[in-house]
């Protein structure tokens, strides 16, 4: 599993509780360059993504376009997983949030075999879901929430 810094887990866990997922605003005393060299980073690794932003929804811009639009960023699923949390309705945010033309965002990540990530996936693709105890047990991971069924969609 990848080591965060504690920024890297600021960010995520901050955009994991807000509505549509948004990582905007970062936090008090990160700005500018430094800023900026952050969100590369996690945009590299996968965790968060730039979108689209939603006037209407008052979404926070991370930077303008110039065409009078601008765009905001998202914790991936990547960004949920990094911090043990099981995404669910982030493909369909995504979408929400997809600019037309534009084909990044219905790309379907590399999966490798034999990774926690493969079994995970295969673990919440059976018919019935999958226990937190049943990924508990077959990940090793620790238990952070409460015992729920997690229904495939």
């Amino acid at each position: 599993m990848t080591k965060l810094t504690e920024t890297q887990t600021t960010i995520l866990t901050a955009g994991a509780q807000r509505p549509y997922n948004i990582a905007l605003p970062l936090p008090k005393g990160l700005a500018g360059a430094a800023a900026k060299m952050a969100v590369t980073k996690m945009i590299e690794r996968g965790w968060l993504q730039e979108v689209d932003a939603s006037l209407r929804r008052g979404e926070p811009l991370w930077r303008e376009t110039g065409d009078g639009h601008g765009t905001t960023l998202v914790v991936t699923d990547a960004g949920l997983l990094a911090i043990g949390i099981v995404p669910v309705a982030v493909h369909r945010i995504a979408a929400d949030h997809k600019r037309a033309g534009d084909t990044t965002s219905t790309q379907q990540p590399i999966v490798r075999a034999g990774t926690k990530q493969a079994m995970l996936i295969a673990l919440l693709q059976a018919p019935d879901g999958a226990t937190m105890d049943t990924i508990m047990a077959a990940t090793g991971w620790q238990a952070h929430y409460a015992d729920v069924r997690i229904m495939p969609m």
